[in-house]
């Protein structure tokens, strides 16, 4: 199965960027493209999301499979298939610009076309809007299809990470797994041991894992939050007390509430609620 949208190439834009192509391919074990450098003058996104395929690259073959990506910059020798007994699943987006190539080299791109992402939904979900977006209207809303474009763009570049043998790979999605829970359950007593055992590995490694996906402390995640619930019980329930949202969101001393909340927004709570209450 396939679905795609074609657009025409712009050659004179204002716009920072904007689609050539883009569109999904599954189930289709035959998929297999080559082409050789200086044909194709555009960028390009893959992400696998399920099954499995090759990328052939400097004279080596990489096995991909769901969370893995490669990106192709412009004019460059392009050779991927899929698996015959396990066809991939893949989001794809061609696109071109002006600036683009110094804004992805600025952030380590272009050293390889294989990535990792951290997390797919995202990256995934700006792609089918921009899919339903260059279906209905084409390139008649030339503003909206270059910023849905960037959306894409700027969730790849949010969520890739270099890409490694998944045989030698830290289990960093375990983590990743856990975050949404994480976040639900938040306003719960937290407990280290707790998180690092459904992870399946130490309080030790667990920390060091989650910093490593997260770029924060499990206590920092949980703190903020806490704190964004907090802030959404300010301003939906203004029958509620400061003290009743203190220990909803898992701080029985209200004081200690005040003071991280002070710490991370520069203001009270009540302060807070006043000043968008007035909005």
């Amino acid at each position: 199965m396939k679905r795609q949208s074609m657009l025409p190439t712009l050659s004179r834009t204002e716009l920072m960027i904007l689609p050539e192509s883009v569109g999904w391919y599954s189930r289709m074990p035959d998929h297999e493209v080559s082409r050789k450098a200086g044909v194709l003058n555009n960028f390009s996104i893959h992400i696998v999301l399920g099954g499995r395929g090759c990328v052939e690259y400097e004279r080596s073959v990489y096995t991909l499979q769901r969370g893995d990506a490669f990106l192709y910059f412009p004019l460059t020798e392009q050779r991927y298939y899929s698996s015959l007994d396990d066809p991939w699943e893949v989001r794809w987006m061609h696109f071109y610009g002006s600036g683009l190539r110094e804004y992805l080299l600025e952030r380590g791109f272009g050293r390889s076309p294989l990535w990792k992402l951290r997390q797919t939904k995202p990256v995934e979900e700006a792609m089918d809007a921009l899919l339903v977006e260059a279906e209905t209207h084409g390139f008649l809303q030339l503003t909206r299809l270059s910023t849905l474009t960037y959306a894409v763009l700027a969730e790849f570049v949010s969520e890739a990470a270099p890409w490694s043998d998944p045989r030698s790979a830290e289990p960093g999605s375990r983590v990743l797994d856990l975050l949404p829970a994480m976040r639900t359950e938040a306003c719960l007593p937290f407990d280290l041991q707790e998180w690092a055992d459904r992870a399946g590995v130490s309080t030790y490694y667990f920390c060091r894992l989650f910093k490593k996906a997260t770029s924060m402390t499990p206590m920092t995640f949980i703190t903020l939050s806490r704190l964004q619930r907090g802030k959404q019980l300010l301003l939906e329930q203004p029958d509620l007390t400061v003290k009743d949202i203190a220990e909803q969101t898992g701080y029985p001393s209200v004081s200690y509430f005040n003071k991280r909340f002070l710490e991370q927004e520069g203001m009270t709570p009540t302060d807070y609620r006043l000043l968008y209450r007035k909005e």
